[in-house]
């Protein structure tokens, strides 16, 4: 309920009150009315933001017409391009099996057709996958006594079999495959392997296969740690995640050839100096300007612009402002210079900059600073008046990718990589257990850096599960 500062106003109580009454109570009605109607401008900006023109998940924009995409739309139609490469089944020289079927009696006369001569023979290939199901391989110890000692002596199982009963690697592999890559839910694991093989695993066995991966693959994150590190170029960024009904920050370091996951407490820099890369990095890191990546200043820094460019979307559409629409096309403008082959010039770069310059001018003219209101703090300015100190501010990180090709234009890297995580939420819900969490970020870490060197990831599991994890190299 709206809390009103004078009572309700009639006809007769104004006609008793004198001139200078009736001043002041028009100068509170005039405060009153400003404040409202700056707070009902807060609220429609509130509404108005959605996952095209702030930092919004797209899963909050319910069941609304989607927005128009930051996506610069194509010239091409859909479907396959001219000069690619289709994909096609192709028959094989020489099949698993050849069913031949013969022809006794023509199907037009009758004739007797067994003691004729062929002409030719019309091949088919059908691919299909065999009925498969557990093979159970039973390793049996030869028990012995020694003639010259008397003593009962056996034979030696072989490495990893040390149970009367139990799951192979292949399938634990199996096992861990599809439920911390697929992301499938233990139960529905289970019931999928069961319908396969005819054997359907306990949640206890999934579980077990995970943990027992976890503890086999730290020696390939601590070497994805060390070449993160050790990297001209990170991406990075941050996530929250449910982890035994409380909010907990998913981290993710990354680059075209490695991945590292973190789970934390914090969002802010205390979980980034617990993921162990940031603080001894000394390359250039790209993040989407959340403040405590500001706190690491020994290396240096790169913003993603598709933020910058939802931002001033909201800018232009919301609050109605000219500039940013034409800082929006100036950075899509340099963007696809970046990606030309053709080379930029000096001169080039430069005057791109003081056009840069020339709008952030603009921009500030149209959104002067707000006057000091005398209360303690800094005052509260308008998602125009944010978003101009970020480009005015942080100017240098936001055209890094200007002024260095090697830079990219955004934080799509990490983002993918974190929306794998997000994803296994949607499907799967929430971690229950801290452990849990931190089990499925080993795993994670090490399967999407085996997936981003294109290997086989069920043969990157058994061997892990082996003892001899995949090693990313150094070169």
């Amino acid at each position: 309920m709206l809390k009103h500062e004078t009572p309700p106003l009639k006809r007769e109580l104004l006609a008793g009150l004198d001139v200078d009454s009736l001043v002041e109570l028009v100068l509170a009605l005039d405060g009153q009315l400003k404040g409202l109607q700056s707070e009902v401008e807060r609220l429609k900006a509130q509404l108005a933001k959605d996952s095209q023109n702030s930092g919004k998940p797209p899963s909050s924009d319910g069941v609304k017409k989607r927005p128009m995409s930051l996506r610069e739309r194509g010239k091409r139609t859909s479907g396959g391009q001219k000069g690619h490469e289709g994909q096609t089944l192709e028959a094989v020289a020489e099949p698993d099996k050849v069913i031949r079927h013969e022809i006794e009696v023509c199907p037009h006369c009758e004739a007797d057709l067994r003691d004729t001569s062929i002409v030719s023979t019309e091949k088919r290939q059908v691919f299909d996958v065999p009925p498969v199901r557990l093979e159970v391989t039973e390793h049996q110890a030869v028990v012995k006594c020694c003639p010259g000692c008397g003593q009962a002596v056996k034979g030696v199982f072989p490495d990893g079999v040390t149970q009367a009963v139990q799951y192979g690697t292949r399938l634990q592999s199996l096992l861990v495959y599809l439920n911390s890559y697929h992301l499938l839910p233990l139960a529905r694991t289970s019931e999928i392997v069961g319908e396969v093989y005819g054997l359907r695993p306990s949640q206890g066995a999934i579980i077990a296969a995970t943990q027992r991966l976890a503890g086999q693959v730290g020696v390939s994150v601590a070497a994805i740690r060390q070449q993160l590190i050790d990297s001209d170029l990170l991406h990075a960024d941050e996530t929250g995640a449910r982890v035994g009904g409380h909010l907990r920050w998913l981290h993710v370091a990354s680059t075209q050839r490695l991945t590292l996951y973190g789970i934390h407490d914090k969002r802010s820099q205390v979980a980034m100096r617990a993921q162990g890369v940031l603080p001894d990095f000394r390359g250039c890191v790209v993040h989407d300007a959340f403040v405590s990546y500001w706190q690491f200043e020994q290396c240096r820094h790169a913003l993603c612009n598709a933020h910058q460019l939802r931002e001033l979307r909201f800018v232009s559409d919301v609050c109605q402002q000219a500039w940013a629409s034409d800082m929006a096309d100036l950075l899509l403008t340099m963007k696809r210079l970046r990606a030309s082959p053709e080379p930029i010039s000096p001169q080039q770069l430069q005057d791109y900059e003081h056009r840069y310059d020339a709008l952030v001018v603009q921009g500030l003219t149209a959104n002067p600073p707000l006057p000091p209101t005398g209360k303690p703090g800094r005052p509260k300015r308008s998602p125009a008046q944010n978003l101009l100190e970020r480009f005015l501010r942080y100017k240098d990180a936001i055209l890094a990718f200007w002024r260095d090709p090697d830079i990219p234009f955004d934080n799509n890297l990490a983002e993918r990589d974190v929306r794998m995580m997000k994803l296994q939420q949607k499907i799967s819900g929430c971690f229950r257990t801290l452990p849990s969490a931190t089990t499925f970020c080993l795993i994670r870490s090490y399967l999407s850096t085996v997936r981003k060197h294109h290997l086989n990831l069920l043969d990157a599991i058994s061997l892990a599960l082996a003892g001899s994890p995949f090693i990313p190299s150094t070169t």
